[in-house]
């Protein structure tokens, strides 16, 4: 699944904000913060980080993924299904908290929607099932001004050659600096098939590339683009990049594009081209949720010259993607 990604981290400040927020909110707000508090205290107290805690639910035949638990203790998300709700019994053996401690604490669900979404910022790792190598890659390089932009919209153009291999992908990003000082985003690319060409990474003309880190082991790397200069509040700047894979033969990726968000994005374009003569016989896509469910599958139809694209409106935070099948 290559993926462009551009991620906006959350800082500790977030959490340490949000606990003394929940100390004098009103009733209503207590009860709703009271869950992702006591989740985020039981997880710093343990120790254990989210892939720890992930094996250990596993080896007692649990099923929980790291994006899930990290949706849980920022509140984006909370337990409602029937399995969630069995494995948090067994979240709570594994935290050593008192048994129904944490069921106790959740109320009914909440509503889901743009206003919800509005206030929510994942964290990196929230959106990746192994967040350790993002986390690290992530230290290499610069983001402390990204989280001061929000992502306005995004463009996304991906060119697949004859072949059946990447050719490239054509990012173009719209920002507005919501404090001073902002004068860098990051890009986080996934070749999902390690040991795959990394491709090179093209600045457009409206900013320069930064610093990049590669983890060869686990198929990613990372960059930063720095503006021309610091914006002001309420300024808006464009971004934009190419990866070009090299080729020909250009490297088959696993036949997917998928962009995640950790802020949500009033437009999202992403626009496929593939060679006339090397259509697809199939070619839909989908959103994954908190819990890595697959949700909202629909077929995108492809022109005659190869041609498919699709438009997400107000989306996010989360992860849209799109897969595609050849012909036997």
């Amino acid at each position: 699944m290559g993926s462009g990604i551009t991620r906006e981290p959350v800082r500790e400040l977030h959490q340490n904000g949000s606990v003394r927020h929940a100390m004098t909110a009103e009733p209503d707000s207590m009860a709703a913060d009271a869950f992702p508090t006591a989740l985020r205290a039981a997880i710093q107290a343990s120790g254990l980080s989210l892939d720890r805690i992930q094996y250990r639910l596993r080896a007692r035949g649990v099923s929980i993924s790291v994006t899930a638990l990290s949706y849980w203790q920022s509140g984006r998300r909370r337990p409602e299904r029937a399995e969630s709700l069995a494995a948090l019994g067994h979240l709570e053996d594994v935290l050593c908290v008192p048994t129904g401690s944490l069921i106790a604490l959740l109320g009914p669900p909440r509503p889901r929607g743009r206003v919800n979404r509005e206030s929510s910022r994942l964290t990196v790792e929230a959106l990746w099932g192994n967040s350790e190598p993002v986390s690290q890659l992530l230290k290499r390089i610069d983001f402390t001004t990204d989280a001061a932009m929000t992502k306005l919209s995004q463009h996304d153009r991906m060119v697949i050659a004859a072949d059946r291999g990447e050719k490239s992908i054509h990012i173009r990003q719209v920002f507005r600096a919501e404090h001073d000082g902002a004068d860098r985003t990051v890009m986080v690319y996934d070749l999902e098939r390690p040991g795959r060409p990394f491709p090179t990474i093209v600045a457009g003309e409206n900013c320069t590339l930064g610093r990049s880190a590669h983890d060869a082991g686990a198929g990613l790397v990372a960059a930063e683009f720095l503006l021309a200069q610091p914006l002001s509040r309420g300024e808006t700047a464009i971004v934009d990049y190419e990866l070009r894979h090299p080729g020909p033969p250009y490297s088959r990726g696993d036949d997917s594009y998928c962009r995640k968000f950790t802020t949500p994005v009033r437009e999202f374009v992403l626009e496929l081209r593939f060679d006339p003569l090397a259509l697809p016989a199939y070619l839909e896509q989908y959103t994954v949720d908190g819990d890595e469910q697959v949700t909202n599958r629909r077929k995108l139809e492809i022109s005659p010259d190869g041609k498919a694209h699709t438009v997400a409106l107000d989306f996010g935070p989360g992860i849209l993607c799109v897969r595609w099948e050849w012909p036997s």
